[in-house]
């Protein structure tokens, strides 16, 4: 999942404080790509338009998209945006000869 600026693509800010981010650090089912973000001042803050990629591991592709769901909602930042339509049509094929 993409976290990503509001306004993205479009005219996003940058500089807004990202919080909940130890909470992924300590979930082994969770890995943390960051893409927008910068170190200010001991914090971590935005500085693009797609500001973090949450991947979430699991047994089936549905637990691996509920497990980042889950993740993504931990994270927050002032105009946070995630889609909440990804992967479902993988969900659907889950389970049909590769």
């Amino acid at each position: 999942m993409v976290l990503a600026s509001g306004g993205y693509p479009g005219t996003y800010e940058k500089g807004k404080e990202i919080s909940g981010l130890e909470r992924l650090e300590r979930d082994e089912d969770v890995v943390v790509f960051h893409a927008g973000t910068r170190r200010e001042n001991g914090r971590v803050v935005t500085s693009g338009g797609r500001v973090l990629g949450v991947t979430g591991l699991g047994g089936s592709i549905r637990e691996a998209i509920e497990t980042a769901y889950r993740a993504v909602d931990k994270v927050s930042f002032e105009g946070a945006f995630c889609r909440r339509d990804i992967g479902f049509r993988a969900m659907s094929r889950e389970g049909e000869e590769h």
